[in-house]
């Protein structure tokens, strides 16, 4: 299996088919880091598009000088970012809750079996309307953090910030999860 580096050499030399093994290898990553941070199915598809032309049309700008993952996501925190803003600028009526899970790939691309995802649709439902009630900015350090398995160096590195600032954003936002999940607990029926 070829590595980063040698699949990005082959694809800028015009090779469709090392391009392709990149997309494969994480588009699944950038879909569901998408989703968790647009909270919406079709504008998670939109952007993780977004992403991959853009690091199609600017792959000879990789300089090799982070891990090619941490780039991607990079630039879909960017496009992310410029997605809100322009949704800011021309508000619409509220998206509401994603399309039904059934057919979204896991972080490796495979679909999750209908009884699995019938187990886990109400849980899942609830941390997504969790995970909304966050700021743009806590839900993408709990990505980067969590979901992501990143060092805090690295999501510095990415977001222009110091170490212990991204270890105060992180925290912060696991506070105000708590704090959200105490209440929904409470809000909750018993069983």
């Amino acid at each position: 299996m070829e590595n980063d580096n040698e699949l990005i050499a082959s694809a800028l030399d015009g090779s469709l088919q090392a391009w392709e093994t990149l997309v494969r290898r994480y588009e699944g990553r950038i879909y569901n880091f998408c989703l968790r941070l647009t909270g919406n199915r079709d504008d998670a598809l939109d952007l993780m598009q977004d992403v991959f032309l853009g690091v199609y049309r600017n792959l000879s700008r990789f300089r090799g000088e982070s891990q090619f993952i941490s780039w991607l996501f990079r630039i879909a925190h960017n496009k992310a970012v410029d997605l809100a803003r322009r949704r800011r600028a021309n508000p619409v009526k509220d998206q509401g809750l994603p399309d039904d899970p059934a057919d979204w790939p896991d972080d490796h691309g495979v679909s999750i079996g209908p009884q699995a995802l019938a187990q886990a649709d109400e849980s899942n439902a609830s941390v997504h309307r969790l995970l909304q009630a966050l700021s743009a900015e806590q839900r993408l350090i709990l990505e980067l953090k969590v979901f992501q398995s990143m060092t805090f160096d690295e999501i510095a590195m990415m977001q222009d910030i110091s170490a212990n600032t991204a270890k105060t954003r992180f925290y912060s936002a696991l506070k105000k999860l708590r704090a959200l999940m105490e209440g929904h607990h409470e809000l909750s029926p018993d069983p």
